[in-house]
């Protein structure tokens, strides 16, 4: 592509961008180089706030005097230039790269303004070793699909002008302008994954097929528009299979699901809750327990902060239960009792504000074997099956806070059961036991999801 071309191809773009101001991810390599230095030369973008961040990670020997070199390229154009300086937190499960790329998004988006558009200088190179890693990590459409022109990102967007050019154009022009770009040696290593496709298998692709490159972003775009289709189906898909709590799913209905649909419909409604979503062996494993597991189980699949458990017909997605501490107990004469964890509060409710119980109670959490009479000539049932028949899941059954009198009978269950020795103590002061916890409403959700289903099935 001629020199001038680039700039004819901003300029095009530029007609049709979201309005807002533009800030240009410069790391001072020929690719953001030649993006900043086109971007300057253009009125349109000029009128619209231009301005350029570069971020240093402290990786390198030489990051300082990349800083200085990236600050002193932005003032000669007349562009405002951001500096930051990032910690690059190494994490087990990704790579040097990955990491640093994390913390370098992360900066940026806190530094992007409501409706800014964030300009990255990818290519279709990048774009063409993008796809491949994708295949060899088996990523589905959405993954083969790669990187997209334009996408949302924190409060703006996230734009990608040049990504239909071959490097080659960028280069061309850099070399055509008498640019100074740095040269990252880490970009020399084939111990990176990208490097080694880019140095060790795209030549020798290349070479055998020429075209193999704008081939590979072709089927890209096909791919990242069958994702886009597969998207929209997979959100009616979701509202036809979600329980009455958003957090569940009906299981059966789910499987049911026409294979294509069944990943994006389970990404889907995790990113809606918040949600971490699970590599492609998990979500095959989710799927392997869930088919296979018998009615009678109860099958949990884990990733990091997030469970997924399958109770009756449904499924819960959730982050970690935690449980309270086997020998923990309290005392509650009708004061505010703290439970530990996240349980809440336990208190009195009453129209005198010093009501106090006749006796205190002692607070504990379930053991196994508790019993109680929830009348006065009433049989004595089992907590453990008054729970099974009220739909509360198992998981939940072991945060419930028990009273035991000092004779060790179990008189109240949180706020659910009240056992009928219990009136003696509550009616006198006109007061009830009340259980103030934070997930309640999720707990209260997930019974009448229960209920339903059970209702449905």
């Amino acid at each position: 592509m001629p020199i001038r071309d680039i700039r004819q191809l901003l300029e095009a773009e530029l007609t049709t961008l979201a309005p807002g101001p533009i800030l240009v991810a410069f790391s001072g390599g020929l690719d953001s180089t030649t993006l900043l230095h086109a971007l300057a030369q253009s009125p349109a973008a000029r009128e619209r706030g231009l301005r350029a961040v570069h971020v240093n990670h402290g990786l390198h020997s030489d990051s300082a005097m990349w800083e200085r070199h990236c600050q002193a390229f932005a003032s000669a154009l007349g562009v405002e230039i951001l500096l930051r300086r990032v910690e690059v937190a190494r994490r087990s499960d990704l790579g040097l790269e990955a990491s640093a790329r994390r913390a370098r998004y992360g900066e940026i988006e806190t530094l992007l303004g409501v409706g800014e558009i964030l300009a990255l200088a990818h290519h279709r190179d990048d774009q063409t070793e993008t796809v491949l890693l994708k295949l060899l990590r088996g990523a589905g459409p959405e993954g083969m699909g790669a990187m997209r022109p334009l996408r949302r990102l924190g409060q703006g967007l996230a734009w990608r002008p040049l990504l239909g050019l071959p490097r080659a154009s960028l280069r061309e022009y850099t070399v055509g302008h008498g640019l100074q770009w740095l040269s990252d040696p880490s970009n020399d290593d084939p111990g990176i994954d990208r490097n080694y496709l880019r140095l060790q298998v795209l030549p020798r692709i290349l070479a055998r097929w020429p075209e193999a490159g704008a081939s590979i972003a072709l089927s890209s775009n096909w791919a990242r528009d069958v994702a886009a289709y597969v998207d929209t189906q997979a959100q009616h898909a979701l509202a036809g299979v979600r329980g009455l709590d958003p957090a569940t799913l009906r299981f059966r209905e789910w499987l049911d699901l026409p294979a294509a649909l069944r990943d994006p419909v389970l990404r889907q409604w995790l990113r809606g809750m918040g949600l971490a979503e699970p590599t492609h062996f998990q979500a095959s494993e989710l799927l392997r327990q869930i088919s296979e597991a018998g009615e009678d189980r109860q099958p949990c699949v884990r990733w990091p902060g997030v469970e997924v458990r399958r109770y009756r017909d449904l499924l819960f997605a959730m982050r970690p239960v935690q449980y309270p501490p086997h020998d923990w107990h309290g005392e509650f004469d009708g004061r505010d009792l703290q439970l530990p964890l996240d349980l809440g509060i336990l208190r009195l409710a009453s129209s005198r504000t010093d009501a106090r119980l006749p006796q205190t109670l002692q607070v504990r959490f379930r053991r196994g074997g508790e019993s109680l009479r929830l009348s006065g000539d009433g049989p004595t049932r089992e907590l453990r099956d008054l729970l099974q028949e009220s739909g509360v899941p198992p998981w939940q059954r072991a945060r419930l806070p028990l009273l035991f009198d000092a004779d060790e009978r179990l008189l109240a269950v949180a706020d659910l059961y009240l056992a009928a020795d219990a009136s003696a103590l509550l009616v006198p002061l006109d007061a009830r036991i009340e259980w103030h916890d934070p997930s309640r409403a999720q707990a209260a959700k997930s019974r009448d999801a229960v209920d339903l289903a059970d209702g449905l099935s």
